[in-house]
């Protein structure tokens, strides 16, 4: 039937298309602040932009949130152009502009929406995606140019997801092009006005205000029209049947016409409106009658209009289209009892060209009605207007921001569109794009958090700033706050902030932080920086009120109190962010705020006071992003030197964290491993091995130990890794130092353990030995590595001992193909696997593998597993699996250091995986146990990895040995030694002084030692001494003082003088030897100045 509607025009040959609404049709990106946007009304009426709620939007770099919103306001006429421009855009642009905005507007990587409402009608980009710099290329692009849309479309891309191509509809000029600002040039040929229904009104609120409204030509006769209701609501013979005749006369000049009706005239119910052309029959007529829904007589010659409303009946019938029922705009289960067409005779025969009136007759005078936003006034007569809300205001009615919180963990809230208002107390939008807002008062109530984030760029803020903010209440990841922010207003600025809470560690639930979210807080208290893994690549640590170790480091797994101290730890710790979800920040911030450099650094275990910020919550954890440096205190300060074990021997075990000389190129180069066909896990660039290659060199050349067992190193045919190590420290400590055991591949895996020793110190004794599945199949060398031992002799005493270097199964990775999984209890993954290999170890050592004839055994290296778990419980047992006998072995980490030692941080926890146990035989010549600290407590911003840091942090590096692995080396001394002292012996040159004639005489000491083991004792003169004082009586002694002068070890002055009524003088010169185990011979030689001779 709508088919007709036009049929009464007269036919020409022109083939048109009407705009259904308003588009972009040019675009302004130009350098400064030269940005604009022109929107085309191609349609036949003219607009009102604020009436039908028409916006613009603007997405910044793929956001799928706007970050501005301009409300437009204002008329664009039929074939006219309407322009919004940048408030700081260069006067051409400006004098052109209908409507002016100061917001930060887009770059030419930004999507530009144009909305009706909430309905998308045109979009110069993509929302939800960032093309980085640009959609399109050369001129016809979206940065530094100027778009012009060609003539020939006829509407917007309604489609905001859509891939964006700007050649298709779109001419480019170059950047500054003003010329066409202004004036649109179209192919849309607009038709010929004709009369529509444009608004009625059948049922209201009180007594029925009822009209209809007819837009045509101005100033035009449309008397061949009637206007026709149908009844709709089912009663018999009643449904089709004519219940109103509405003669229609001459529009004013405005193109109204319009017809008031008494009260009920129209149905309260479903109904059919038709505007139709040369009516020929009468009221009461039935044009239905049998009820259908299909008129059987139409006595008239065209159907111009039609607008139908079904209010639901479920056998109500109507007669045209659109059919406006209940919901049908989503605000009310009720059919409207008016409505209007927004924009004035907008028509494209679908219910979106109807907005429902306000039912309680808003727009008419004399009542003020209750408007909500997506309805219409009644506006008889007059132009249509949607109803839009007042602008809103600082101090409108607003949620506090403690009822949008609520005191649960989330907001009641969520989902809803709100208003609220606070003061600005962290500007987080450089680095989290948004700023937390406070209320200043609160509301007394401990339970409800007064602060929220705002997820918003629109208004660039500062602390202090009174704000009101409009957006949608959102549970981002668990997070209350506010997102999808269509406005932001200042209110004031240089307020006083809310003082921050004070809170402290630990807290007595997991729950104790959710109400301080979104809070200034600050914890007055000393905390301790406890991890810090991820410093470089998200400029966060943990904090903790003491320092933690790991449960099963103090505990055995699966008991109460290592339950109980996983619970402490949860509930003392909060992480300290950096305001930025960049990741690799640059600068890094050290806590105290300021940049952190190599001469600005923290370690572990350090302190920090008076963390202050705002309470978050993100990739489940708690954290403070904070408003100002905290109070540092370098608590935990470096060690420049390795701790003294003592001994004569000294052994450390060592983690060089993958050092491969073969560089890692990426997946499609695994050339490393025996099989070649593995990732090469080291560095990735020959830079980044020299800085690796000068920190371990640092390290280990300091630690000076004469045997060194290493882990993770490369496990390749010819020993390259370890040779090259071997090479660089021979290179800087001198030819020779160091030398390797030569292994060749051990096992399967990329890495493997190795060993270097001292020559000049120890002797190889016996070939190495490899532990593996082939030797003891509990021993699974797909989990762990393969043990290496070495017996070596020290040559002095002759004494053989046994140094077996072990990396075994890690944690992390799962063992469930070996039914050995993660049991919940502490210990991880593959306790089993680890448990097996160590009651292997023990046994295979018990055996003599390297055919040395030890009894001297030494287990070294990272076993993967803490103090109190079944691996370590295994290997002190020994061979025999019992506890206190002979071949028990002993935690000598536990012995010296005690419950406190720790040379790994894992999960913001200390501990040690890195351990060095004896058996009872070697046991009484361990001198000391220690770790060197100088990699646990670093961050490993500072390690030679270059592969994700930005240049200046790459200068974050010095070649020393901290931060050169993630283990911390653990030094062992040895006393090796026997109990014969060494012989000495001493004369002197002259032995007899004469004449005594009171001058100094030359006397020189010839000292000789020697030792059955050390080669070169050492010897100290320990006095030279007189039997007489300088002054003795008798006349003899010439009164003179300083009768010994020591010129140096081996030379001295001796006075020729003797007391006169003594025996003669003797002077006594001793000397004292010990060799390196300690042992000490002393020594004298005399010199005589006789009585007489």
């Amino acid at each position: 039937m709508m088919g007709m509607m036009f049929s009464y025009f007269p036919v020409n040959n022109v083939v048109y298309a009407e705009p259904f609404d308003l588009f972009f049709s040019e675009y302004i990106e130009g350098s400064s602040n030269n940005k604009a946007l022109e929107i085309y009304n191609g349609t036949g009426s003219s607009i009102d932009l604020a009436a039908g709620g028409y916006n613009i939007q603007m997405y910044s770099n793929g956001a799928t949130t706007a970050g501005v919103t301009i409300n437009l306001t204002g008329t664009v006429a039929r074939c006219d152009v309407f322009v919004v421009a940048q408030a700081s855009a260069n006067a051409t642009i400006l004098a052109q502009a209908d409507q002016t905005n100061s917001a930060g507007w887009y770059n030419g990587n930004d999507a530009v929406v144009l909305r009706k409402g909430t309905a998308i009608l045109d979009v110069i980009g993509q929302i939800g995606f960032d093309p980085v710099t640009e959609w399109g290329t050369d001129l016809i692009s979206t940065a530094n140019n100027t778009l012009r849309r060609l003539e020939g479309v006829e509407t917007g891309d309604s489609n905001g997801s859509d891939v964006f191509v700007p050649a298709s509809e779109w001419l480019g000029y170059a950047t500054d092009t003003f010329d066409g600002l202004g004036s649109h040039t179209s192919n849309c040929i607009i038709p010929p006005a004709g009369p529509k229904i444009n608004e009625f009104s059948a049922s209201t609120a009180s007594t029925d205000v009822e009209y209809v409204e007819i837009i045509g030509d101005p100033d035009t006769d449309y008397s061949a029209f009637t206007m026709l209701e149908i009844e709709g609501d089912f009663s018999g013979t009643a449904t089709g049947t004519i219940d109103e005749v509405i003669n229609v006369g001459m529009t004013e000049e405005n193109g109204f016409w319009l017809q008031n009706l008494a009260a009920n005239s129209l149905e309260n119910g479903s109904l059919t409106l038709l505007l139709v052309e040369g009516f020929v029959s009468t009221l009461g007529n039935d044009l239905d009658t049998n009820d259908d829904g299909i008129f059987d007589t139409t006595p008239w010659t065209a159907i111009a209009d039609a607008i139908a409303v079904n209010d639901g009946g479920a056998s109500d019938l109507t007669y045209g289209n659109p059919v406006l029922g209940p919901n049908y705009d989503g605000l009310s289960s009720f059919a409207p009892g008016g409505a209007s067409r927004i924009p004035d005779g907008f028509d494209t025969d679908a219910v979106t060209d109807w907005v429902r009136n306000d039912f309680d007759l808003a727009g008419i005078p004399g009542f003020t009605g209750t408007p909500v936003v997506g309805e219409a006034y009644n506006t008889p007569g007059a132009t249509n207007m949607i109803f839009v809300p007042p602008p809103e205001a600082c101090g409108d009615m607003y949620t506090s921001i403690y009822d949008i919180q609520g005191n649960a963990p989330a907001s009641a809230l969520d989902g809803t569109e709100i208003a609220t208002e606070g003061i600005v107390v962290a500007d987080l939008q450089a680095g989290l794009r948004g700023f937390n807002i406070q209320d200043p008062t609160g509301d007394f109530d401990s339970t409800t958090s007064d602060g929220i984030f705002v997820y918003s760029t629109s208004l660039d803020v500062s602390v202090g700033d009174h704000v009101r903010v409009r957006g949608t209440v959102d549970e981002y990841n668990t997070l209350t706050e506010i997102t999808s922010v269509s406005n932001v207003w200042l209110c004031s600025t240089g307020n006083s902030i809310p003082e921050p809470t004070e809170i402290s560690l630990p807290v007595t639930s997991l729950d104790d932080f959710e109400k301080y979210e979104g809070m200034l807080v600050t914890f007055p208290q000393d905390l301790i920086i406890s991890e810090y893994f991820n410093f470089d690549r998200f400029g966060e640590m943990v904090l903790t009120s003491t320092r933690h170790l790991t449960p099963t480091a103090l505990y055995e797994p699966g008991s109460p109190e290592a339950a109980q101290a996983a619970l402490d730890y949860a509930l003392d710790h909060i992480t300290l962010d950096d305001g930025r979800s960049t990741q690799n920040p640059d600068p890094a911030i050290h806590p105290n705020g300021l940049p952190f450099t190599l001469e600005n650094l923290f370690r572990g275990g350090d302190l920090v006071t008076n963390v202050t910020g705002v309470m978050d919550y993100n990739f489940s954890l708690w954290r403070i992003q904070p408003t100002q440096g905290a109070d540092y205190t370098p608590a935990n300060l470096r060690e420049a030197t390795p701790p003294d074990v003592g001994g004569n021997i000294k052994v450390a075990s060592f983690n060089v964290l993958n050092y491969f000389t073969t560089l890692d190129a990426g997946s499609a180069y695994w050339i490393c491993g025996p099989s070649l066909d593995m990732e090469c896990r080291g560095a990735d660039t020959a830079d980044e091995l020299v800085r690796q290659r000068n920190k371990i060199v640092a390290a280990i050349s300091s630690i000076d130990a004469d045997v060194v067992g290493l882990m993770e190193i490369e496990n390749n045919v010819n020993d390259d890794a370890v040779k090259d190590l071997v090479a660089s420290l021979n290179a800087f400590m001198g030819e020779g130092t160091y030398a390797y055991v030569d292994t060749g591949v051990i096992g399967s895996d990329a890495i493997k353990l190795a060993m270097i020793y001292k020559p000049a110190s120890v002797s190889l004794i016996g070939d190495h030995a490899i532990l593996d599945s082939s030797v003891d199949p509990r021993f699974l060398d797909t989990k762990n590595r393969p043990v290496l031992a070495q017996s070596f002799q020290e040559p002095g005493t002759g004494t053989v001992f046994t140094v077996a270097v072990n990396h075994l199964k890690s944690k992390g990775s799962a063992c469930d193909d070996v039914l050995d999984p993660d049991l919940g209890d502490g210990a991880g993954n593959c306790n089993l696997t680890r448990q097996a290999a160590a009651q292997a170890l023990v046994d295979w050592l018990d055996g003599d593998p390297t055919g040395s004839g030890s009894i001297n055994n030494l287990i070294i290296g990272d076993l993967n597993s803490y103090d109190k778990e079944d691996p370590i419980d295994a290997i002190k047992l020994g061979a025999d699996d019992t506890s206190d006998t002979a071949d028990d072995f002993i935690d000598l980490v536990y012995k010296y250091q005690g419950d406190e030692a720790y040379g790994y941080v894992f999960d913001g926890q200390i501990g040690y995986l890195d351990h060095a146990l004896v058996n009872k035989n070697l046991e009484s010549k361990v001198t000391s146990v220690a770790f060197w600290h100088i990699n646990a407590d670093e961050p490993d911003l500072i390690d030679y990895d270059m592969t994700f840091k930005k240049d200046a942090q790459d200068l974050l590096y010095a070649p020393d040995a901290f931060r050169s692995s993630d283990h911390d080396p653990v030094l062992i001394g040895l006393d090796i030694c026997e109990a014969i002292p060494p012989t000495l012996e001493v004369s002197v040159t002259p032995d007899t002084l004469w004449s005594p004639n009171h001058k100094y005489v030359e006397v020189h000491a010839t000292v000789t030692a020697s030792d059955n083991f050390d080669t070169d004792p050492t010897i100290t003169l320990i006095s030279v001494t007189s039997n007489e004082p300088d002054d003795a009586d008798g006349k003899g002694d010439g009164e003179t003082v300083d009768d010994i002068v020591i010129v140096d070890d081996f030379n001295f002055l001796l006075r020729a003088e003797r007391a006169g009524n003594g025996s003669g003088r003797v002077y006594t010169i001793t000397y004292s030897v010990i060799d390196d185990c300690g042992n000490e011979t002393i020594q004298s030689a005399t010199v005589t100045v006789p009585k007489s001779k």
